[in-house]
């Protein structure tokens, strides 16, 4: 399979004034092509830099896909930045720079002469139209590598490497394959215990299965490599099912599935509804919670020091007041390096109480406490544990 690499250019991506999403489609857009992606970096606006960041990627790449730096201003140097990593010259394209000036015309705006900088590209390059902006693309192929650099627009990046990246790619490479993923996600369960039971099939060529750890939850990745989609999504199937039997109850859902979403689902499944008392939790699981409607009766927050007695007795006039057949209560406390987190719960199933410790940053607490009381409902509405 060909082997790319991306290079977002901007000063501003560096000092976090904009999020970079245009790694993140490439990226998708890459895996489903068939192609890897082994590195992503961003540089800022300097030409020197940039040039130095191209001549490293060829080193280890096929493919190497700039977006950004393509504007019209001083501070726009992809250009030459492209040009001086090859030992080229910048050269004057009359249609590009045509192409420009119907683009402005149509827009009802006058080009300014500094968009005549767009029209220049490395000598030997193939000029890329860009019909949905005035910046167009460009790409350099050497042998069989190719340096390709897209605006940073994000419309006209996606536009650009859905109409003519990806083709190119497909054909010059000869792409059939394609590579597909699936996340299986966990909760109220530590990253060394998963390990623990699937260490083994973390060192699998294909397909590979790896960890992610957020607060409270921890996904777990398959991603398989095959000539078609059919047969990427058998190898992630074969292995998901593995994955389930060693994990068990720890597996809440896959891919876009949250927490609050399937305790939705097992609640509209039983026709029940549930309120939630949450205290010192900054309301976290109420948000949360409050996205399941119409399975959400109610819920209140406080932030007080209350006792088991009386947050249970609290619950339970929540329950009566919304005629709610669930209640979940959660209370977090710090104490000293640590948090200790109580739940309760209410349902026609079971009654219990539940303590858990977290050590980890405090900043974290609320979204690790939410997505353990999360777990606890969960587990009782479908299994009574």
């Amino acid at each position: 399979m060909a082997v790319a690499e991306i290079i977002t250019i901007g000063t501003e991506i560096l000092l976090g004034e904009i999020v970079d999403t245009n790694t993140r489609f490439l990226a998708i857009n890459l895996k489903e092509a068939g192609i890897d992606l082994y590195r992503t970096m961003t540089v800022g606006d300097n030409a020197v830099r940039i040039a130095q960041a191209i001549q490293e990627a060829m080193q280890r790449t096929d493919i190497v896909i700039t977006t950004g730096g393509l504007g019209p201003t001083i501070d726009d140097p992809t250009r030459q930045a492209v040009a001086d990593a090859f030992g080229l010259k910048l050269v004057f394209k009359p249609e590009l720079w045509d192409q420009i000036l119907a683009r402005f015309l149509r827009y009802g705006r006058q080009a300014t002469e500094n968009n005549r900088r767009q029209a220049y590209i490395p000598e030997n390059a193939i000029a890329i139209e860009n019909p949905v902006g005035t910046a167009p693309a460009f790409l350099i192929e050497t042998g069989q590598k190719v340096v390709i650099s897209l605006p940073g627009v994000p419309r006209e990046m996606e536009y650009l490497t859905e109409q003519v990246v990806l083709p190119y790619l497909r054909q010059k490479y000869i792409l059939q394959g394609t590579i597909r993923t699936r996340v299986l996600h966990t909760a109220a369960v530590g990253e060394s215990q998963i390990d623990e039971r699937i260490g083994d099939l973390e060192i699998l060529p294909n397909p590979t299965v790896g960890l992610s750890a957020h607060p409270g939850q921890i996904d777990v990745r398959i991603t398989a490599k095959a000539d078609s989609s059919a047969a990427a999504d058998a190898l992630i199937k074969e292995m998901e099912e593995i994955l389930r039997t060693r994990l068990g109850y720890w597996v809440y859902g896959a891919d876009g599935e949250t927490q609050e979403q399937v305790v939705a689902g097992i609640l509209a499944s039983r026709n029940w509804k549930v309120v939630v008392l949450e205290g010192n939790n900054s309301g976290t699981l109420l948000q949360k919670m409050n996205s399941t409607r119409p399975e959400f009766a109610g819920g209140e927050d406080f932030n007080d020091i209350l006792d088991a007695a009386t947050i249970s007795q609290r619950l339970s006039n929540l329950r009566l007041q919304h005629q709610a057949e669930v209640g979940i209560a959660l209370y977090l406390q710090p104490a000293g390096d640590r948090h200790l987190l109580s739940i309760y719960l209410q349902s026609p199933l079971s009654n219990r109480e539940i303590s858990r410790s977290y050590g980890g940053p405090p900043l974290l607490a609320p979204t690790w406490a939410a997505s353990n009381a999360l777990d606890v409902l969960r587990r009782a509405l479908t299994d009574g544990q």
